[in-house]
């Protein structure tokens, strides 16, 4: 990502009379929209976005269009610039300048990233192999998978990222790239009727220039800056947490219900009782998983966040659905949701009969169980790193080699290994293991241990591997 300091000089000459006023006209079309669409000023999106981060996004994005642009009168600041004041310049500053005069932003999807080096981009509107793009700043932030918008240059025999960069999560791109195709199937009617308008073929080379996908992208610059802006404002001003649910699409809440023993009771009266259940199945004196042999079959409702699925399961693949556990004068039942505590409790009541009386039920949410967790944190296990790894991806394992037969909401509500029997399929696997890949990656800050994550088996176990890229 090659330093504004660079462009000092083009940057000075925004304020002279020949550029001033068409430079606001630019930064407008970047920012005006959003401000229409959110309700807010400009004063109140800049305070949302913090000076610098608002500098270096929406201003950074309005100046490298407007490099770009050629005007009525056949001008362009930077050729203007070159051509007064270039020769103040080093040659790798001219080329990079000439180089942004003629690029044009998109949207790609990273991977393979060398920190301090390198990483790949691949484009995802105009489409093609990933690029090698030669970079430092961007790969200590950037994790795989990633997509961001911004401009490709090449510079000498290097390829390089301009210094904007528009950072967008999944949901978000997928609608920005929606919208790209639909301009870009307007803009081929239009391609045709032009062509016919003027007597030429719509191979013609002035036609299909002015009407290619890079020419839209031109065009519609403003917008992929609008389409981001009003989605991190959106985010700043509604801060949410995201949707998780469990194996039968039920939201995540974490019920816990106390049995006091009636008079009389002992806990060998209570195991007796649970051994009779087949639902229930015991993993020592004290616990018992209680199980479900079949696979969910309610649909999830969770497609913003398709890979945000809480499930549990033993190494037969059955199903977790709580725990039992004896505790000293009282039986504890452990869920993750409402519906759950609501079957278990019934479940109970059939099976221990009097033995028990009435349950105390607490329930706790997500955000709850957050602020708990930030106010008194436990203090780490003592075990070494290596251990901890070793145990956590050892856990994730069974996770995901379970969930490979449990339908997944992002594949159409079918499991990985059914998804891949078909092309469609395949592509919408790729999607859902790069989307996992990158919310590990991005687990870094909390938690290096699933960061650090090796997902690969699961690429080749589904047979995908080649599709890596």
């Amino acid at each position: 990502m090659t330093g504004t300091h660079l462009l000092q000089g083009l940057m000075k000459s925004l304020t002279r009379d020949e550029w001033r006023d068409r430079f606001a006209e630019v930064y407008d079309d970047h920012l005006l929209p959003a401000c229409d669409q959110t309700d807010l000023d400009v004063k109140e999106i800049r305070s949302i976005l913090g000076e610098a981060w608002f500098m270096r996004t929406v201003w950074g994005c309005a100046f490298e269009d407007f490099l770009t642009r050629d005007f009525e009168d056949g001008s362009n600041i930077v050729d203007d610039y070159l051509k007064r004041r270039g020769w103040k310049e080093g040659a790798s500053t001219r080329a990079y300048m000439a180089a942004l005069r003629t690029s044009v932003m998109s949207l790609y999807e990273v991977s393979d990233i060398v920190r301090d080096t390198s990483f790949r981009a691949r484009d995802l509107v105009r489409g093609g192999e990933p690029i090698l793009i030669s970079e430092r700043s961007a790969t200590r932030s950037l994790k795989p998978w990633d997509r961001i918008a911004t401009r490709v240059v090449q510079v000498g025999s290097q390829t390089q990222i301009s210094g904007a960069i528009l950072p967008f999560d999944r949901d978000t791109s997928e609608e920005l790239l929606k919208l790209l195709r639909k301009i870009a199937k307007r803009a081929e009617k239009e391609k045709q009727a032009f062509a016919d308008w003027v007597g030429r073929g719509v191979d013609n080379p002035a036609i299909a220039n002015g009407f290619s996908e890079t020419a839209v992208l031109h065009a519609v610059t403003p917008t992929i800056t609008t389409v981001w802006l009003i989605d991190t404002i959106d985010r700043a001003l509604n801060p949410q947490i995201p949707a998780v649910c469990n194996a039968e699409g039920d939201e995540l809440l974490f019920c816990t219900a106390y049995y006091p023993y009636v008079a009389g009771t002992t806990a060998d009266d209570i195991r007796l009782a649970l051994g009779c259940c087949p639902e229930l199945r015991q993993e020592n004196a004290t616990f018992w998983n209680w199980i479900s042999s079949r696979k969910p079959t309610k649909t999830l409702g969770m497609e913003k966040h398709p890979s945000q699925i809480f499930i549990t399961s033993l190494g037969d693949g059955s199903l977790v659905l709580g725990g039992v556990e004896l505790k000293d004068k009282a039986l504890v039942l452990s869920v993750n949701s409402r519906e759950r505590s609501d079957r278990g409790r019934a479940l109970l009541s059939k099976t221990l009969g009097g033995l028990v009386g009435q349950p105390l039920v607490e329930m706790q949410s997500i955000e709850q169980l957050m602020a708990s967790q930030n106010a008194a944190r436990p203090s780490k296990l003592d075990m070494s790193e290596e251990e901890r790894s070793a145990i956590i991806h050892d856990s994730l394992d069974r996770h995901y080699r379970a969930l490979l037969d449990q339908p997944v909401p992002m594949l159409g509500n079918k499991s990985p290994r059914a998804a891949v029997r078909t092309a469609k399929g395949r592509v919408k696997v790729v999607d859902w293991l790069k989307t996992l890949e990158n919310h590990a990656a991005k687990s870094a800050g909390r938690n290096g241990e699933i960061a650090n994550y090796n997902f690969n088996w699961i690429w080749t176990e589904l047979g995908v591997a080649e599709l890596k890229r």
